[in-house]
């Protein structure tokens, strides 16, 4: 039986250290501002870029990883006698699962020496992270690739996830806004609590950041009670408002969390700054 090597995208944000620990290769989305492209994964100062953005008329455009990214990261651990699963933001809202499923074919036509599979998370950020977290626990203990699809799949159905933003204007600039169009008019003056699967989901409505910042609380409470103990908070340059998030979940959750991280420009492009996000799977997903 060939080892199992997981492929994720730069939108699951999590630490270094933890994408380290974990063996998890990444294929990097892109960031355009004019003529200039960049790898998502090459930009490091987020305060700078959503700086740009918060003073811009124009948003930067983003775009999925191509076919010989993926094929780039593919071969060299087919070649190494991995297998691989590739788990990837959700298809409804990036085609980068869909790049990822054309790399596959490409390799699988060329007579690859592996196996290759792609799971859509159905979902981004802290969501995505989870669900690769997941299937690489599967992938490290020696599970085989029937195995870690298994455990990915599990993950992405058990997962959940809400995030508040400060406005709806970048979903809409950006064409990202989804079901929550319904709100827009008056709406954008308040703070939309929104959840992601195959589309951007509004959930709630609320008119201060006070309030989103409470309800963040309720949900940690509801996703404890249904069985969640694996959680995770990430932000868009609300350090402090994190910081206090992670403090009240500590109570509610009684352990810490997964990891604490920023999210980066591909999926900040159209939430913009002030995201507050919290998610969570059953901690055994995470167990061999």
């Amino acid at each position: 039986m060939r080892p199992v090597a997981i492929v994720s995208d730069s939108t699951h944000y999590l630490p270094p250290e933890l994408t380290r620990e974990a063996a998890i290769s990444q294929v990097s989305l892109y960031v355009r501002s004019g003529e200039h492209q960049q790898r998502e994964a090459d930009i490091t100062n987020y305060a700078a870029f959503y700086r740009g953005i918060a003073g811009s008329g124009d948003l930067p455009s983003t775009s999925q990883p191509s076919i010989g990214d993926f094929t780039a990261a593919y071969e060299p651990l087919l070649e190494a006698g991995h297998d691989i699963v590739s788990v990837h933001l959700s298809a409804g809202v990036s085609g980068t699962h869909g790049a990822a499923l054309q790399a596959k074919a490409l390799i699988d036509e060329r007579g690859g020496p592996g196996r290759i599979e792609v799971v859509d998370s159905h979902s981004a950020c802290g969501g995505l992270g989870c669900v690769v977290l997941a299937s690489s626990a599967v992938a490290r203990a020696g599970g085989d690739t029937d195995a870690v699809v298994a455990r990915a799949t599990a993950a992405a159905g058990l997962m959940r996830l809400w995030f508040c933003v400060d406005t709806l204007e970048y979903l809409q600039r950006g064409g990202r806004i989804g079901r929550a169009a319904a709100w827009l008019g008056g709406a954008l003056q308040i703070k939309p609590i929104l959840s992601i699967e195959s589309d951007i989901l509004p959930i709630e409505r609320v008119r201060t950041a006070g309030r989103a910042f409470e309800r963040m609380v309720e949900y940690m409470r509801t996703l404890q009670a249904d069985g969640v103990d694996a959680w995770v908070v990430q932000h868009i340059q609300a350090e402090g408002r994190a910081q206090a998030l992670v403090e009240r979940g500590r109570e509610v959750f009684g352990n810490e969390p997964l990891w604490v991280s920023e999210v980066g420009p591909v999926i900040g492009t159209y939430t913009g700054p002030g995201l507050l996000g919290v998610g969570g799977i059953p901690g055994r997903l995470l167990a061999a």
